[in-house]
């Protein structure tokens, strides 16, 4: 096992890192509606902030931010899985032994993170469907392909069916659950908001919540492998014609998608196209643009990339402030700030994150979470080493 090591920083894509910082930020900007208060997960699925008007805000986090970011996050792990694994497998025997352990330590920080911290937790989902991945590992390009175009079109379909069937009986506002979640949160000690937190945890990953998961995360994963294969996104220049192609492919699923059923009133039946087709034709299009100009706005993407190479730790650390903020543990602010200053929150937040992710990685290599996570991957007994 000592023989097998991640990647050196010299080794690492810059434009990975900064598209992955680029992912913490828009994950914060999603999860912030969620930490102010219960209409996330018990409202009506068209406003956020309660039942006054959503206004701008609302639509600028459902078209640019809403299912793009998660999906961004589930391209770049399929595509880390996939170099992990080819940088495992002229080493080791059975190189899926480490992606196994690496997963199983994923889904232990994600239930330390969704049961004592925060329960809209995404790792322990990652970290399952993750092990689904790993039955893909030795397929071809092309059952990769496949199975990522059916696994996205069919399920979508036959939901979306369902939904426009129904839609004239779709009420997915709970207001019971609604005034306890302001309860606890707004009011409760912590043995309170714990309890809530299990009970919001159980509520938003029941089975029909994660076969979607599956049918939306899977693909994306899968996407990222064939990415990762390919090399396209390795070395640029060698793959402009293809990288813009895919470019303006996914911009046009973009618009269609996240923008377009706002021309017919944004109806609650179309949201699983929207989050799942748009979502993931969103982060691809991110993702994209990211590498395509890198070379041209490094200055800034570097910054991004600060965060993305402490991706685990700042992701938990989001969550940590937003409970600190909003929960009655800490400054209390469930419920009771506008949307403008429920998003302003992430605009100073994050460059607060961009420095001391800077300051962290000046002495050293990784973040205290990614060291944890790796030390636990590869086996590897030792201090945690200095850059210096």
């Amino acid at each position: 096992m000592s023989s097998v090591r991640p990647f050196s920083n010299h080794q690492r894509l810059p434009w990975i890192d900064a598209a992955r910082g680029f992912a913490i930020f828009g994950i914060f900007m999603v999860n912030l509606p969620a930490f102010h208060g219960p209409y996330f997960l018990y409202g009506n699925g068209q406003n956020y902030w309660g039942t006054g008007d959503a206004g701008i805000w609302q639509i600028i986090i459902d078209i640019f931010f809403q299912a793009s970011f998660y999906s961004l996050f589930s391209f770049l792990f399929g595509f880390g899985i996939q170099i992990i694994y080819e940088n495992a497998k002229n080493k080791l025997a059975k190189p899926r032994r480490l992606l196994v352990r690496r997963l199983l330590l994923l889904l232990l920080f994600g239930c330390i993170h969704a049961f004592l911290i925060w329960y809209g937790d995404i790792l322990i989902t990652y970290s399952l469907i993750g092990l689904i991945l790993l039955l893909f590992i030795h397929c071809e390009n092309k059952t990769l392909w496949t199975w990522s175009l059916c696994l996205l079109l069919i399920p979508m379909s036959l939901f979306t069916g369902l939904m426009y069937l129904a839609r004239d009986f779709i009420d997915t506002t709970n207001v019971e659950l609604i005034e306890r979640a302001y309860q606890h949160y707004g009011g409760g000690g912590w043995g309170e908001i714990l309890r809530q937190n299990m009970t919001d945890w159980l509520f938003a990953n029941n089975v029909f919540a994660f076969i979607l998961m599956i049918a939306n995360i899977l693909p994306i994963f899968l996407i990222g492998m064939l990415f990762a294969r390919n090399k396209w996104l390795h070395d640029i220049k060698d793959h402009q014609n293809i990288l813009k192609r895919v470019w303006l492919i996914t911009l046009i699923g973009f618009v269609l998608f996240k923008v377009g059923p706002y021309f017919i009133g944004n109806p609650l039946w179309l949201t699983i196209p929207q989050d799942m087709i748009g979502g993931t034709m969103s982060a691809i299009f991110y993702m994209l643009t990211i590498a395509l100009t890198y070379s041209y706005i490094s200055v800034i993407f570097r910054l991004f990339s600060y965060v993305g190479k402490m991706a685990l730790t700042n992701y938990i650390l989001q969550s940590i402030i937003g409970v600190l903020l909003f929960y009655s543990v800490g400054l209390g602010w469930y419920g009771s700030l506008t949307p403008f200053e429920t998003i302003a929150i992430a605009f100073v937040v994050f460059p607060l994150q961009i420095i001391w992710s800077y300051v962290w990685l000046r002495k050293w290599r990784r973040g205290p979470l990614e060291w944890l996570w790796r030390k636990g991957t590869y086996g590897r007994i030792g201090k945690v080493y200095s850059n210096k």
